[in-house]
């Protein structure tokens, strides 16, 4: 990745540029000090077929004039726009070459996303005085919130927010941080990371591991081995009831999953899949969207994913 990232690929791209044009002129310059010899009647002396002579007439005069505006006009873009990037690489002192135009991606960006937002701007004024709970009731409040989810979070959470492997369902109403319409406008807006760290090494042995694993399969009702779930129990209120409480229920406060509920796998519901976690820990990073969107659109948002577990209407 970081051929992709470092400076050598904007001095190169700007050497070709340069090596572009430069040579553009040369062979206008070139091309012009080249005239054919009376001798030969203005003939290259290329003759085929017979007859068909070819020609070693000057360029017509538009011809070059165009290609003479055309190195005109790139030296003028590179001088008014960036378009040679940053020659940092080749020496710290030449910096970027950033324009006399002040253009940049970034501020056009900036710029297009507020005249959007402008745009549509009255649409959400009419969402303003409704509550979460009612803004998930609203059918066109709903439009919005499903075309804002299709777009930005069904890449992780999928089209029907019941999730993926190793991503949160977010229909059953069981939450990490919490499921209140203000938690889940804070966890847009500031996005959140949870951290299992490993456990083996704290655990013991593979057996205890084991044992462990299936006790916290007992607690969802999950398939497991009665046995070994009854020998893990200790350990798992010794060690894991510290963040997942001591009935495995979760603590929101640190984001710690609730271990009753089937939907906190993520994946696979085996030992094999809980031992995996116990052994190398694990850890979710949901992204912050405050950038993203504005205050509006977040709560038409956030009001669209609790209604996916509050009763909110079909899509």
């Amino acid at each position: 990745m970081s051929d992709f990232t470092s400076n050598f690929w904007s001095v190169y791209v700007a050497g070709i540029t340069i090596a572009g044009i430069v040579g553009c002129l040369a062979l206008l310059w070139f091309s012009g000090l080249s005239h054919p010899s009376a001798a030969s009647g203005g003939s290259t002396g290329h003759v085929w077929d017979g007859d068909l002579r070819e020609m070693n007439n000057p360029l017509p005069r538009w011809w070059v004039w165009m290609f003479i505006i055309t190195i005109v006009f790139s030296v003028v873009y590179l001088i008014l726009y960036p378009g040679l990037g940053s020659f940092k690489g080749v020496h710290p002192g030449l910096g970027t070459t950033k324009g006399t135009g002040g253009w940049t991606e970034v501020a056009q960006f900036e710029e297009e996303v507020a005249e959007g937002n402008a745009q549509i701007a009255p649409l959400y004024a009419r969402f303003a005085s409704m509550s979460i709970q009612q803004l998930s009731k609203d059918a066109d409040a709903m439009k919005v919130g499903d075309r804002l989810f299709m777009n930005n979070c069904a890449q992780c959470h999928a089209s029907d927010a019941k999730g993926g492997p190793s991503y949160p369902n977010l229909t059953t109403g069981h939450w990490n941080w919490g499921g209140a319409p203000d938690k889940i406008v804070e966890t847009i807006t500031q996005g959140r990371t949870g951290v299992m760290p490993p456990q083996a090494a704290v655990i013991g042995t593979p057996d205890d591991i084991s044992n462990v694993a299936n006790y916290v399969l007992s607690l969802s009702g999950t398939q497991h081995n009665a046995a070994k779930a009854a020998q893990g129990k200790e350990k798992f209120e010794a060690i894991c009831a510290a963040c997942h409480g001591p009935d495995g229920k979760g603590n929101q406060l640190l984001g710690s999953r609730d271990l009753t509920a089937k939907s906190w796998f993520l994946g696979r519901q085996d030992e094999a899949h809980v031992t995996a976690m116990v052994n190398g820990g694990y850890m979710g990073v949901m992204p912050t969207w405050e950038g993203k969107f504005t205050p509006e659109q977040i709560r038409v948002l956030a009001a669209y994913v609790w209604g996916k577990s509050n009763g909110g209407p079909a899509s």
